[in-house]
């Protein structure tokens, strides 16, 4: 690679098989990294082997070898560990989730060939077929253990990398409709990425998915994607058709690639779409904001504004704490303030496509007598899924006069 500062990597942490790539400026896209040197060979098994003899842990087909050779014990599974809580037994050493993927991660960022990847990258973007509040919490946690601080780490699903990967190429490849089908050996999964150009910025979405079966038999199994592409391609116009995962094969498809490049469509097939759709990410987001008139509307997305009335600097005002329009998973807040004429909280919400805003009263039972405007309070709020948001308030006290009573007051919110 010819990349050695202000690297922009994207991860693409899959159930069996994960990938790694960089952005490369001087050709200003991102490039898949080999996992074999001299080979094509851009996958890696999502796994770990921790080393017989050896207080240490190797990934992928290296991590397979070791494990069937030498005697290594082998950590499958990691993509179902990294949603559990529950710590996993290695060599007779217990491992919490988040050490087992900051190992995972750190053996795969070897393969960029830089000594201090911390130091020398810029933002490390991790990409999931989905994400839940567990997860997020230990990859977070994984970035972390590796010296990563919050602000170099993004994670974000499959669909937003679609999304990423999709509007980051030739304009003239997504300037209508764009499908995405994602196979299995066992069938296929149809979303339509669409844009409505009358919004400001306009608004792109991801339909939700619509699933068939394939039968295992080439003929039959072509006949069905056929049927299939009849139904959700349908009569809509579309620049480009996008493929993923395992399961096509043009050997079987005679009839079907046949009728996907049907009126001059454009006919894509790849496994590192998503690696590539994440570290695309991170160079928009960082840098290049090309898309600046485009928002992208996924299920993730926090779709309230939350704030409260303050007196800020002696001047009544509104003091955001949430905006809307982000990932769940990347709306937290912190604030620190002093009670004025009140023993509660009221939160203001502004949900997308409401008129009307909502108000919403914490109550503090418990909270100390004390003269006004000498109890300071501490507020933390962290979503824990699109609508779910945690809110903790904590007595500060106010100095050495009226020492913290220690009280916590935590409440959870529907939004």
């Amino acid at each position: 690679m010819n990349e050695i500062r202000d690297l922009m990597i994207g991860i693409d942490f899959g159930k069996d098989y994960s990938q790694i790539c960089y952005y490369d400026r001087k050709a200003e896209e991102p490039r898949s990294v080999t996992m074999k040197v001299g080979s094509a060979q851009y996958e890696a098994p999502t796994c770990l082997c921790r080393r017989e003899g050896q207080d240490d842990y190797c990934v992928g087909l290296e991590a397979e070898y070791f494990a069937q050779q030498m005697g290594g014990v082998l950590v499958d599974g990691l993509y179902g560990i990294s949603a559990s809580k529950e710590p996993v037994q290695v060599a007779g050493e217990q491992k919490e989730p988040c050490e087992l993927l900051a190992y995972f991660f750190k053996g795969l960022l070897k393969f960029l060939g830089i000594t201090d990847i911390v130091k020398y990258t810029k933002c490390l973007v991790i990409t999931v077929p989905e994400l839940g509040g567990v997860q997020v919490e230990n990859l977070q946690k994984a970035c972390a253990l590796m010296g990563f601080p919050k602000e170099k780490c993004m994670l974000q699903d499959y669909a937003e990398s679609f999304y990423y990967y999709v509007l980051t190429q030739k304009r003239e490849t997504w300037n209508r409709n764009v499908a995405w089908y994602a196979f299995t050996p066992d069938g296929v999964t149809f979303r339509k990425l669409t844009m409505n150009s009358g919004t400001r910025p306009v608004l792109v979405r991801l339909e939700p998915a619509v699933s068939s079966e394939l039968s295992a038999e080439p003929m039959v199994r072509d006949e069905d994607f056929c049927r299939f592409i009849q139904k959700t391609l349908g009569t809509d116009l579309y620049s480009s058709i996008q493929m993923t995962g395992e399961g096509f094969d043009q050997e079987w498809a005679k009839h079907s690639v046949k009728l996907l490049c049907y009126q001059k469509r454009k006919v894509f097939f790849g496994n590192n779409l998503f690696a590539k759709g994440a570290c695309a990410a991170g160079v928009e987001r960082l840098e290049n904001k090309k898309l600046k008139g485009y928002r992208y509307f996924s299920d993730s997305l926090v779709m309230s504004d939350v704030g409260m009335d303050m007196r800020v600097m002696g001047s009544p005002t509104y003091y955001p704490l949430i905006e809307a329009g982000n990932n769940w998973y990347e709306c937290r807040a912190y604030c620190e303030f002093i009670l004025d004429n009140t023993r509660e909280l009221v939160f203001i919400i502004s949900t997308f496509g409401e008129q009307e805003k909502k108000r919403m009263v914490m109550k503090l039972p418990g909270l100390p007598e004390r003269p006004n405007k000498t109890t300071r309070l501490s507020l933390s709020l962290q979503y824990l899924s699109p609508k779910e948001c945690s809110i903790t308030v904590k007595d500060l006290g106010f100095g050495e006069m009226f020492p913290s009573s220690g009280k916590v007051w935590t409440e959870s919110a529907q939004w």
